[in-house]
């Protein structure tokens, strides 16, 4: 396959670095992955930019959540576009629901007129949505570039039978598959749905360096050891990289 699109989402340099190094094509740049992905900071998307030469998208996610936002939150998400679109950001990640389930289209207008001259992706504030197709007309009709989707399910696998439906359906709107995409799947992915851009963290979880270790004090989530590094891996990210090549 020539023309394909392998997306790493990375929530730090090193993890940035590895996903070019293994061959992806663009980042998807954000903080806190654990918890889904969070709007990254500037010194994060800097040194990114410093260090790699793809392509970077930033995920804009003011906070943890539903993506059903207020004003006050949907004004933080526009200003975050007009600072990373002035930074040089490829593209930014963004998406925001109504309390019923249907895409916000007056704030997305709000937010879609900021990100002009760059590529806009809709994040997976698709899978839940309550209807996708229509969600799918929406995003062309708002001018959105990409949507990244996992079919509505918890893994693209499962979710394979809408993806083909929805590539089919996509026209001028690129359908990148993600949620347990490695080079295993890949494969059968492409075969089932004709999706030919897809998106995969790669990571791995590596020791933390810390020598002494203080017990019974979390600083997050319970049950997140704060020893617990979450990377992305070269040899992942060449695996799957290699495997569009071969298709």
């Amino acid at each position: 396959m020539k023309n394909y699109v392998l997306e790493c989402c990375a929530d730090s340099v090193q993890s940035a670095v590895n996903a070019e190094k293994g061959g992806a094509n663009r980042i998807e740049l954000c903080s806190a992955l654990v918890i889904g992905g969070l709007s990254p900071s500037v010194c994060l998307f800097d040194q990114v930019m410093k260090n790699c030469s793809i392509k970077v998208n930033v995920l804009l996610r003011p906070r943890f959540g539903d993506f059903c936002y207020d004003d006050y939150e949907t004004e933080i998400i526009r200003q975050e576009i007009k600072m990373f679109r002035e930074c040089g950001a490829n593209g930014v990640v963004i998406g925001i629901l109504k309390p019923d389930g249907t895409l916000d289209i007056e704030k997305m207008k709000i937010l879609m007129e900021e990100a002009k001259g760059i590529d806009v992706t809709l994040h997976r504030a698709f899978d839940v949505a309550k209807d996708p197709y229509l969600v799918l007309e929406q995003a062309k009709g708002l001018g959105i570039n990409t949507i990244l989707t996992s079919g509505q399910k918890n893994s693209a696998m499962e979710g394979a039978d809408l993806l083909k439906d929805l590539v089919a359906k996509s026209e001028n709107v690129d359908i990148l598959v993600g949620s347990g995409v490695s080079a295993e799947v890949i494969k059968p992915l492409y075969e089932k749905t004709g999706a030919t851009s897809f998106h995969m963290s790669g990571k791995v979880t590596l020791e933390s360096k810390m020598t002494y270790r203080k017990e019974g004090v979390s600083m997050g989530a319970a049950g997140v050891s704060e020893f617990e590094i979450f990377e992305t891996s070269a040899d992942k990210i060449k695996a799957a990289s290699d495997l569009l090549k071969s298709l």
